[in-house]
């Protein structure tokens, strides 16, 4: 029961989490930029397994979560332009924080045995609640994104 309240407790933490890093985002940046910054911030947080594996001394999950930042990296870095990998990015993190989650209070990997990192109690919880929202908001500025991008390419194009 305790760590159900937990786990809601933290959901809404990253609801919250997300719609301030929104409005701050949206205060900030123009919409070029903010699909830059989030895109780069999905680089970010997946290197967090890596600091993860290296405070709990995960040895055997080096591998696996190596990998693991390397595919988010591309969906990053790809998600600087392309506003659709950028969506699918957000929500393949979010299942990815389901699962360590999972494996961290029941003890199940969906990788056999591969050794995934542990996490800090409910923190998939979090991250994952944050990604989807995100990912969920991106998919109504995908527009903006797209037109900010075309209108740069137009002002390349056209100097004045």
């Amino acid at each position: 029961m305790a760590l159900s309240v937990i786990i809601v407790l933290y959901v809404c933490v990253g609801i919250l989490a997300a719609a301030g890093s929104i409005f701050i985002a949206q205060q900030l940046f123009s919409a070029k930029a903010e699909q830059i910054f989030f895109a780069l911030f999905l680089v970010a947080i997946a290197a967090f397994y890596l600091a993860f594996t290296a405070y709990f001394g995960d040895q055997r999950a080096w591998r696996l979560e190596t990998g693991a930042v390397i595919v988010f990296g591309v969906f990053g870095i790809l998600g600087i332009r392309l506003p659709g990998l950028l969506i699918i990015g957000y929500c393949l993190h979010g299942i990815w924080d389901v699962i360590h989650e999972i494996h961290a209070h029941r003890g199940i990997s969906p990788f056999g045995a591969q050794k995934m990192t542990e996490l800090p109690l409910a923190y998939g919880a979090f991250c994952a609640a944050f990604d989807w929202c995100v990912a969920g908001y991106f998919y109504t500025r995908r527009r903006e994104w797209n037109a900010a991008w075309k209108a740069h390419a137009r002002l390349l194009m056209n100097p004045r």
